[in-house]
């Protein structure tokens, strides 16, 4: 019985570290694609703000009775 018992237990711990490796992967693979939409983001932020600043120059060379 006891041997049926460690089998057992061997087992379920075999799962639990495939389970275990798993989600490390997917952990590491979202933080990457989390990296990457970050990077992206600031990436469009800076193009906005950019276009926010050519925009008011422009507003600022308009006349004023246009």
């Amino acid at each position: 019985m006891v041997k049926n018992e460690l089998d057992a237990l061997e087992h379920k711990l075999a799962q639990l570290a495939q389970v275990s490796q798993r989600l490390r992967s997917e952990n590491h693979q979202l933080r990457q694609a989390l990296a990457e939409i970050e990077s992206k983001h600031r990436q469009c932020s800076d193009k906005i703000d950019s276009a926010k600043a050519r925009l008011q120059n422009l507003l600022i060379q308009l006349p004023e009775d246009a």
